[in-house]
Formats: C-alpha cells, sequence, structure tokens
C-alpha cells in the first residue's frame, strides 16, 4: 500500500482530492503514509482519527491534508473543518458521499481486504490485476502491505478533466 501510495504521489498537485475507502484495517493510512512519503512531507503520517484533520508540510510547499470523516455526521460538519482544496493535496478517509460540489475533479480509491486470503486478489478472468487506468476508468490492483499481510485489491477511478489523459501507476 506504501508502494502504491508513493508511486500516485508523483502525479500528485495541490488541488488534487482523493477519496479513500474501505473496512477497517484496510490499508487507508497505509496509503496515505505512501503518499507523504512521495510527497516529501516533514514528520510522520499517522491516522487523524480523533483529530479528524491533520496538515502535513512538504519540502515543495504543497501541503498534504489527511482527514479521517469516520466520525462525521455529513458534509456540513466536513465543510466546517475549512480545509484548503485549491492550495493543497487533500486526502479524504470514510469520504464517499461527503464531497459533492467540493471539487470537478477526484480519485475515488476503494481498498478492499478479503478476510482469510491466502494469495493474490483474483479479478475478472481469475488473473490478479496488474493496472490502474484513468479517463473515468477503473482497474484493480493487486497489493499487500507485506509478505505477512493479506492481499489488497484497489480500485481507482479518476473523476473530471483533471485525471483527462493521464496514465496512473500500474501494481
Amino acid at each position: 500500500m506504501e508502494s502504491l501510495g508513493r508511486r500516485l504521489a508523483r502525479l500528485l498537485r495541490a488541488g488534487d482530492l482523493l477519496v479513500l475507502t474501505g473496512p477497517l484495517g484496510a490499508g487507508k493510512t497505509t496509503l496515505t503514509r505512501g503518499l507523504g512519503e512521495g510527497l516529501h512531507v516533514r514528520g510522520q503520517v499517522a491516522s487523524p482519527t480523533f483529530v479528524l484533520a491533520r496538515t502535513h508540510p512538504s519540502e515543495s510547499g504543497v501541503p498534504l491534508v489527511h482527514v479521517d470523516a469516520y466520525r462525521l455526521g455529513g458534509a456540513a460538519e466536513l465543510d466546517d473543518l475549512d480545509l484548503d482544496y485549491e492550495g493543497s493535496v487533500v486526502v479524504v478517509e470514510w469520504g464517499a458521499g461527503l464531497l459533492d460540489g467540493v471539487a470537478d475533479s477526484w480519485l475515488d480509491v476503494v481498498i478492499e481486504r478479503p478476510t482469510g486470503a491466502g494469495g493474490a486478489v483474483p479479478v475478472a478472468g481469475g488473473a490478479p490485476a496488474d493496472e490502474v487506468l484513468a479517463d473515468g476508468m477503473a482497474a484493480d490492483v493487486a497489493a499487500a502491505d507485506d509478505v505477512h499481510d493479506e492481499p489488497r485489491r484497489v480500485t481507482v477511478t479518476a473523476h473530471g478533466p483533471r485525471w483527462a489523459g493521464v496514465t496512473l501507476p500500474t501494481s
């Protein structure tokens, strides 16, 4: 998950929004930690569960804003956080359905963590996927945090003009 985050980070710039969806323990914060490494943020990226949002300054001057919307009651509470969507890379865990109208372009990142899986995550056709595409298309990526973790299926769906023609990294 961290490796995928580092590769995605190469494409990100101020104004980019990522919405992460997945069950507890799926790897949302681990992916965000990889994004932070790739964006060269100062300090460690940790879960913002109890503070709701953390801003991580970066060497480039474009901060990474990491939001955990799990305990928020709706879009109005997310709006109350007064996030800098235009000047930051914003990652929102548990943000599905809360960000309508916030941005013209964003990436939906859905992480599935099958329980009890012993091998790679199969996708259509029975083989592990190895690509993520943009232009509004979704593809699956089989990823594992390390040899002791279960594999994840990550589906990245690009929305809006920002991602038109951009090829997202493969696994």
